[in-house]
């Protein structure tokens, strides 16, 4: 008899704020994941604060008071003509166990509470394909080279 259980969802609070609301420690956190994941980790060189943190909402999830997943929003006509997600992000040693599939349900969610239930545009990496057509993207575009890692755009209609 298998004693076997499928893993409880991540316990997480959630908060989504526009840069200036943000906490200075909150900010610093922020900074410091997305460095770490896009930066290091990915052994990607490129200018991570691009001059759209302050047009976005920032929505981190934390845990035991660290953050550990995070995701920007922008409404449509920002980055593309759609809203859109993206610097989805969850720190290297809580992934594993659904997390960043919590984060994305929570973005599409805060997406659609902020400006109204509408498709969102998504650039994602070519590798995460599989993972972003289970919350319910379509690819709908050609793959494209960005800070030498392979992307596509996907889109989110339903």
């Amino acid at each position: 008899m298998s004693t076997d259980k499928p893993l409880a969802p991540p316990v997480l609070s959630w908060k989504l704020s526009a840069l200036d609301a943000l906490t200075v420690p909150e900010l610093y956190a922020m900074l410091q994941l997305r460095s770490e994941v896009f930066v290091i980790e990915q052994n990607c060189i490129f200018a991570d604060m691009d001059g759209l943190d302050d047009r976005a909402l920032h929505l981190l999830g934390t845990r035991g008071g660290q953050l550990v997943t995070y995701a920007r929003l922008f409404p449509a006509g920002i980055t593309f003509a759609e809203a859109s997600i993206g610097r989805v992000v969850t720190r290297m040693s809580a992934r594993g166990g659904g997390l960043g599939h919590v984060l994305i349900k929570q973005a599409i969610t805060a997406v659609h509470s902020q400006w109204g239930l509408q498709p969102i545009r998504i650039g994602a990496q070519a590798r995460l394909k599989a993972y972003y057509s289970q919350h319910g993207f379509v690819d709908v575009g050609v793959p494209y080279i960005e800070d030498g890692i392979d992307h596509i755009e996907m889109v989110w209609t339903s």
